[in-house]
């Protein structure tokens, strides 16, 4: 089998959020306001959009790519990123996915790598049959 060495301490807790695609980065910002007042640190969730960006990274990329990301290296608070960024994020305790949108290819690779980012909790709020076969494709 595949070495230990890889594979994550634990396999995060899955929990889909039905949502269309117009209200997925709603749903997603709900989702975020429940963590934060169960206690969660803003700094320990990450929010992944599939779509169009959330308008805080859109407001924040203004400014330019270099202090964008020196905000989500800071970890101070919640981070929004675009799918075709997570390569690039590190992982959070809790990834929250926001399939808004964007091309099936964006979305299918966004969740498997988005599960390699939560340590603890991945949310995912869009159309529950589309996340389920992808979520199959990708075990």
């Amino acid at each position: 089998g595949p070495a230990a060495s890889d594979a994550p301490a634990s396999v995060p807790q899955i929990q889909l959020i039905p949502a269309s695609a117009e209200g997925a980065l709603d749903a997603a910002e709900e989702a975020v306001d429940l963590l934060l007042d169960s206690g969660r640190a803003p700094g320990e969730v990450l929010v992944i959009s599939t779509g169009d960006p959330h308008p805080w990274a859109a407001h924040e990329l203004s400014f330019g790519e270099a202090s964008y990301w020196a905000q989500h290296d800071a970890g101070d608070d919640v981070f929004y990123a675009d799918a075709a960024a997570l390569d690039r994020a590190a992982s959070r305790p809790v990834v929250v996915v926001a399939l808004n949108g964007g091309s099936e290819e964006t979305a299918v690779a966004a969740l498997p790598t988005a599960l390699t980012r939560a340590s603890t909790l991945l949310i995912v709020c869009g159309d529950p049959q589309r996340i389920n076969s992808m979520l199959g494709t990708a075990a």
